[in-house]
């Protein structure tokens, strides 16, 4: 445990040399990071290809990978093929009923025409109500079959729309059995390889985006009265060198919560107890690498 204590000790001793070193004037100093992204498997399986190494730079929705998608395939082709069968079900009422109109329609004009003789006194009112009686019979068969057809086309289309959900579920499924970069970045770190079983929710690799970093540096009340978000800074990077490149800085994110001064950090009023976080962001020509601490000049 004293180990442990003492290695703080001196990481935190090292930190302070690094941000107080020298006779420069800033302030505020802090470290340069950058925007990191873990990017995790979202399907469980074997990973069949993972085309990537550390430091490669990749671009958002660039493909680099896929998990073993074979079953998932399978089920969605079985899916398709079962909706198939099932629109194969379906009845063309019309078609179906085509008979049945024609017999009414039939029924219908001898009704007419029945009628018409009646009315000349050369047919009977037996004829007229004898096709009237059919006419309503085969009315009320017509609406039974229609609507035993109407409850058939209704269950096929109910089971057509869960086997549409479950072949959306299948592709969705597929889908993620890609390994897609949600963003362009640097490939940080790898975490698997090909070969490798891998579960939902294990993380493969790392990205940062190098292009844009930022230092995170804490600022005091009364510097912040001078401060907005969009002012820009001066970020000097402490490289070692006797005359490091200057850098310029957009003020970005200002925390809402004031803190106890972090111990690793020095600001301009070593007296102030309370600060507040702040990134700045700067855009990366190359020669700014993360972990590099920064001085912050605001000339205010």
């Amino acid at each position: 445990m004293n180990r442990i204590y003492v290695i703080a000790a001196l990481s935190a001793a090292i930190i302070l040399q690094s941000c107080g070193s020298g006779d420069t004037d800033f302030d505020a100093c802090g470290q340069i990071n950058a925007t990191e992204i873990t990017v995790a498997a979202e399907s469980s399986g074997k990973i069949t290809s993972l085309d990537l190494s550390e430091g490669d730079e990749i671009g958002k929705g660039q493909i680099v990978g896929f998990v073993d998608s074979v079953q998932t395939f399978l089920k969605k082709e079985e899916l398709l093929s079962r909706r198939q069968g099932a629109e194969t079900k379906k009845i063309d009422i019309k078609c179906q009923m085509a008979s049945e109109y024609e017999r009414l329609a039939s029924l219908e004009r001898d009704l007419e025409r029945f009628r018409n003789l009646l009315s000349k006194d050369a047919g009977t009112r037996k004829q007229v109500d004898d096709t009237e009686s059919q006419i309503d019979i085969l009315k009320s068969q017509i609406k039974a079959a229609e609507q035993k057809h109407r409850q058939n086309n209704d269950n096929i289309a109910n089971e057509i729309r869960t086997l549409d959900i479950q072949i959306a579920q299948s592709q969705d499924q597929l889908e993620k059995c890609r390994i897609v970069s949600p963003a362009e970045g640097t490939v940080m770190t790898k975490y698997a390889e090909e070969g490798e079983t891998v579960s939902s929710g294990k993380p493969l690799f790392k990205i940062a985006d190098l292009k844009e970093v930022y230092v995170k540096a804490y600022f005091s009340t009364a510097q912040l009265a001078s401060l907005k978000l969009g002012d820009k800074v001066t970020v000097i990077p402490d490289d070692g060198s006797a005359n490091p490149k200057e850098y310029e800085g957009t003020l970005r994110w200002i925390s809402d919560e004031a803190e106890f001064t972090p111990k690793n950090i020095q600001t301009r009023d070593e007296r102030a107890d309370l600060v507040y976080a702040t990134k700045i962001y700067v855009k990366n020509d190359g020669r700014l690498r993360l972990g590099m601490y920064a001085y912050i000049k605001t000339g205010k």
